[in-house]
């Protein structure tokens, strides 16, 4: 049973005062704005012709090497463009197509057309609005690739809203390492104590941050049991009001 922890914690509220967000699955919609982009890639480079079955099995197909090329990326087993081309490649190779030229063009297109997008999660805008109200200062720490990140970040107005953003790209690290907080922490110059990761992953955003020293907020969009103790959990973004 998922027990959301929501605890009164009036008296301590400003414990905190740097607000380290992670991005995507977070604030950014993630799953919606890639799944249109794809779906637009897909009839751009007509992928039922090629012999491509339904975009759904595209998609399902992508999605499962998605997650594991980026898996082993956060391990430091790959490099950023293995992960971008490959993903692709591995894809139309479920399909029985060994197309590398077609693979790398995808990979190309995607990230031009992806941080276009601007879905994000409800109360995403309400809720940042709220925080800087209070005098929290906000940053984010992501995954992702520095350039891309940014142009999502201008696309759906969230810019303005965060101090530093720490990109894995740009920090030469990636979350759960140590190395990616401690970067961050730096360049806000925040306090691990005054500090806290909000986050919808468990390993990265969660034990990353329990790793380096910090209080979490587990942002369990999706309902799942989490294997991880995060100092706090909610299931949408408003409930951040009840922590700070």
């Amino acid at each position: 049973m998922l027990i959301v922890v929501i605890e009164a914690i009036t008296c301590c509220a400003m414990k905190y005062q740097h607000l380290f967000f992670d991005l995507d699955h977070t604030l950014w919609d993630f799953e919606s704005n890639s799944k249109y982009t794809l779906q637009q890639l897909y009839i751009q480079n007509n992928l039922l012709e090629k012999g491509v079955g339904s975009f759904d099995l595209f998609f399902e197909k992508y999605s499962y090497h998605n997650h594991r090329l980026w898996d082993r990326f956060s391990k430091g087993f790959i490099k950023q463009e293995e992960l971008r081309w490959k993903r692709m490649w591995l894809t139309l190779l479920d399909f029985k197509i060994a197309d590398e030229t077609l693979s790398r063009l995808l990979a190309q297109q995607f990230l031009e057309q992806l941080p276009l997008q601007n879905n994000l999660f409800p109360h995403t805008l309400e809720i940042l609005n709220y925080l800087l109200n209070k005098n929290y200062v906000l940053h984010l720490i992501t995954n992702g690739f520095e350039q891309v990140q940014h142009h999502k970040l201008r696309n759906s107005g969230l810019t303005p809203y965060f101090q530093q953003v720490v990109t894995s790209e740009g920090s030469n690290s990636t979350k759960p390492n140590v190395a990616i907080f401690d970067y961050a922490l730096n360049k806000a110059k925040a306090q691990k104590n005054h500090s806290i990761m909000i986050g919808d992953n468990l390993e990265a955003d969660i034990q990353g941050g329990i790793n380096a020293g910090l209080d979490t907020v587990f942002v369990n969009h999706i309902g799942v049991d989490p294997h991880i103790h995060a100092t706090y959990t909610i299931t949408h973004l408003q409930q951040l009001e009840n922590i700070f």
